[in-house]
C-alpha cells in the first residue's frame, strides 16, 4: 500500500464562518492542518483589533485550544479533532491609517481586499481602485511588510472577471513593488502567466479548481456543490493551474477556499457560492499528485512554499496519507462536501 507523509500542511485560504458553523467546521481543518489563513468576510466584516482578537478567540475555542480542560482535550484527540492549529488572522481591507496598522501588525498575517459585492459578504469592499485613496494604506503595508491578499475579479462577464482583473494586479504590483501581493484562488492561465511578470506577485490555488472546469459544474445537470466564485473556467485554464501546482512552483501555495454553507443554501434558487473541501483536501491532493507522478512536490505546494512566502513557522504536525479508499460522507453537520457520497482513492491514516 502506497504511503506519503506531509509535514506541517497549511491551508492558506480558508473560510471558517462563525457561530454554530464555526464550531462545526473548524475542527475539520485543525485535525489535519497545522494552520490556516482565515478569511475576514464575516457579517459584519473583521475591521478592528477587538473584532480580530475576539474572532481568533472563538476559533481557538472551536478547535479546543482555549479550554483548560484536559478531559475535553483528550476527547477531541480520541474523536480525531483538535490538536495544534494556528489560525493566521486577516483584516478586511479598508483605507487604514499607518498608526492602526502598526498596532495590529503582530496580530495579522495580511489584509484581504475584496472588490465590492463580488463574492460572499463583500458588499463593503473596494468600490474603486483609486490609488490616491489607497496609497497611504498600501505604502504603510509595504513598510510594515503586511501582505495584501486579493480576491481578483471585476464585475464584468463572469468568465472574464479574473482575466480583466490582471490590469489591476499590474497597477498594484508596479506602484508598490515592495508590497507582497497574493492573488487568491487563481483560476486562469492569465493569472498563472502574471506570476512571472512581477517579483512581488504570488498565488493560492484550490483543490477544486485543479480538479474541475466549468463543464463539470454546468455541462450536464447543474451541480450546486461545485458552484463557487471565482467560477471554474476552461480546460486550458485548468491545465495551466495544474502545471504550476504539480511542479511545486515556488510562487504558488495551496489555499482551499473551503467555503461552507448550509445544505439548504446550496440546493436552492440563488445557490450560495462555495465548495466545501476542508475534510478531504489533503486526500484529494495526494490522489491528484500521485496520479501525475508528482507526490514529491506535494510538500512544497501544501507547506514549504507558504512558509517561505509568508515567513512563518507553523505548528509541528505530521500527516500520514495512504492509498486506501475513503467514502466521502454525505454531509458534515449539514454541510455537503465536494464529492459527497463518492469514493476517493486516498485516506488519512494518522496525524501526529
Amino acid at each position: 500500500m502506497k504511503q506519503h507523509t506531509l509535514l506541517m500542511p497549511l491551508d492558506m485560504h480558508l473560510h471558517l464562518r462563525d457561530g454554530v458553523m464555526l464550531e462545526n467546521v473548524a475542527p475539520l481543518s485543525s485535525y489535519s492542518f497545522s494552520g490556516a489563513v482565515v478569511m475576514p468576510n464575516l457579517v459584519p466584516p473583521v475591521t478592528t483589533k477587538i473584532a480580530l482578537l475576539d474572532y481568533k478567540h472563538r476559533i481557538l475555542n472551536a478547535t479546543g485550544q482555549n479550554r483548560y480542560d484536559d478531559d475535553f482535550d483528550d476527547l477531541l484527540e480520541e474523536e480525531g479533532f483538535g490538536g495544534d492549529f494556528e489560525p493566521f488572522m486577516t483584516l478586511f481591507y479598508n483605507n487604514y491609517s499607518k498608526e492602526f496598522l502598526e498596532e495590529v501588525a503582530d496580530e495579522i498575517i495580511g489584509i484581504k481586499l475584496y472588490p465590492a459585492g463580488i463574492t460572499t459578504n463583500s458588499e463593503s469592499g473596494v468600490a474603486s481602485f483609486d490609488l490616491n485613496e489607497m496609497r497611504p494604506t498600501l505604502e504603510a503595508m509595504s513598510d510594515l511588510e503586511i501582505p495584501l491578499l486579493v480576491h481578483g475579479e471585476t464585475d464584468g462577464f463572469v468568465m472574464d472577471r479574473e482575466a480583466e482583473f490582471m490590469s489591476i494586479y499590474e497597477m498594484l504590483a508596479t506602484a508598490f513593488p515592495k508590497l507582497k501581493i497574493i492573488m487568491e484562488h487563481i483560476t486562469t492561465k492569465a493569472a498563472v502567466d502574471m506570476l512571472s511578470l512581477h517579483d512581488n506577485l504570488y498565488a493560492t490555488i484550490t483543490i477544486h479548481h485543479l480538479l474541475i472546469n466549468l463543464d463539470d459544474v454546468v455541462g450536464g445537470m447543474m451541480k450546486p456543490h461545485l458552484f463557487c466564485k471565482p467560477i471554474a473556467k476552461r480546460p486550458e485554464d485548468q491545465a495551466a493551474l495544474l502545471s504550476v501546482a504539480l511542479e511545486g512552483h515556488p510562487k504558488v501555495m495551496f489555499g482551499s477556499d473551503s467555503a461552507p454553507h448550509p445544505q439548504h443554501a446550496k440546493e436552492a434558487c440563488g445557490c450560495a457560492a462555495g465548495v466545501f473541501t476542508a475534510p478531504i483536501a489533503l486526500q484529494l491532493l495526494a490522489e491528484l499528485f500521485d496520479e501525475n507522478d508528482a507526490l514529491d512536490n506535494l510538500q512544497a505546494f501544501v507547506s514549504d512554499n507558504a512558509q517561505v512566502i509568508y515567513s512563518i513557522c507553523p505548528e509541528f504536525k505530521e500527516v500520514t496519507l495512504v492509498q486506501e479508499e475513503f467514502k466521502v460522507p454525505e454531509n458534515y453537520s449539514g454541510v455537503v462536501p465536494m464529492f459527497a457520497g463518492e469514493t476517493i482513492k486516498w485516506s488519512i491514516e494518522n496525524v501526529d
